[in-house]
């Protein structure tokens, strides 16, 4: 008999390698493909347009904040012009009437030119209104900012000053508050859709990963490995492809932001901008928008991850 062995007899040698598609190493999903660069640009698509909604959303309320803030500390005494009445003196005696009262910071009457230039943008420049019975108008700063006692001056003006009457904005705040409110579960509305969509398009890519590694997955499964194991496997896969895209689409939903601030700054600069920043404000998130911008990309990653997990963790057990 030869002593010279056949190649099927010999003992594997420290100079044979392992065959590449056996090591322990490896991932169970391919960690690059088609399928997950495509699962990367829909993840941050929907996180750029879930972020622009969830930081729009934070501009509305924290805009109507300070319009409620800064309507709900003011209140407005109107004096109309009546014929044979001194419309001067009866402006004088409604702002000493004023500030007499209790819980008043602060009057300041406003002159015939400032009331008339209240009705340039309405009206135009350049008009004559010197015959035109406009009301006189007296704003009144009030103590309390939470509870005004409007009625305490609302009574004084009544006793000392019956031709004024007083607005307290109160129908302007509650349709305020109704508009912001509307806006605000609208985008609320539609984050929650947009997650819905992303977690259809994750559902969608795990059952592919899945279809395209079936054999190797029903083979760990039946001799035996974990289905927490498996199902590991996959959520770190799709961790990573959720945290790629969701990062991407946040610094991109961050520097839309940061655009839309330096260009409402610019705004502000130009003729007429200032009437733009008391109404839309400064178009800025500050460090409590951005940080949510931050925690949206992060729990899309999150969330993805979870979905993948979810999936073929039940997958797994309807194989039993």
């Amino acid at each position: 008999m030869s002593a010279v062995s056949t190649a099927g007899d010999r003992e594997p040698g420290p100079d044979i390698q392992p065959d590449k598609a056996l090591r322990r190493d490896m991932p169970l999903v391919p960690a690059s493909s088609i399928a997950g660069r495509a699962l990367v640009i829909v993840i941050a698509i929907m996180t750029f347009l879930a972020c622009l909604t969830a930081g729009g959303a934070i501009l509305v309320a924290t805009a109507s904040q300070d319009w409620r803030g800064e309507v709900s500390r003011e209140v407005t005494i109107q004096i109309k012009p009546a014929p044979g009445q001194d419309i001067e003196a009866a402006v004088a005696k409604a702002a000493e009437t004023a500030r007499t009262a209790p819980g008043v910071a602060d009057v300041r009457a406003l002159s015939k030119q400032e009331s008339e230039q209240l009705l340039e943008p309405w009206l135009g420049n350049g008009l004559d209104l010197t015959e035109l019975p406009i009301p006189r108008l007296i704003i009144v700063r009030m103590l309390d900012l939470k509870a005004p006692d409007i009625a305490a001056l609302r009574n004084a003006l009544a006793a000392q000053a019956p031709g004024a009457s007083l607005d307290d904005h109160r129908l302007w705040l509650a349709r305020l508050d109704t508009m912001a409110d509307a806006i605000v579960i609208f985008a609320s509305l539609l984050f929650l859709l947009m997650i819905s969509a992303m977690t259809m398009a994750v559902g969608f890519a795990t059952r592919g990963a899945m279809a395209g590694n079936r054999e190797i997955i029903e083979v760990l499964h039946f001799v035996g490995a974990a289905d927490s194991y498996i199902s590991r496997q996959f959520q770190a896969h799709f961790l990573r492809l959720g945290l790629r895209g969701g990062l991407i689409g946040g610094a991109l939903a961050a520097l839309f932001f940061a655009g839309a601030s330096a260009l409402s700054a610019w705004w502000t600069s130009s003729v007429g901008g200032e009437e733009i920043g008391a109404l839309f404000g400064a178009f800025s998130l500050g460090p409590r928008g951005y940080g949510a911008i931050l925690a949206v990309a992060v729990a899309i990653a999150v969330l993805t991850g979870a979905i993948s997990r979810i999936i073929v963790y039940r997958h797994l057990r309807r194989l039993q």
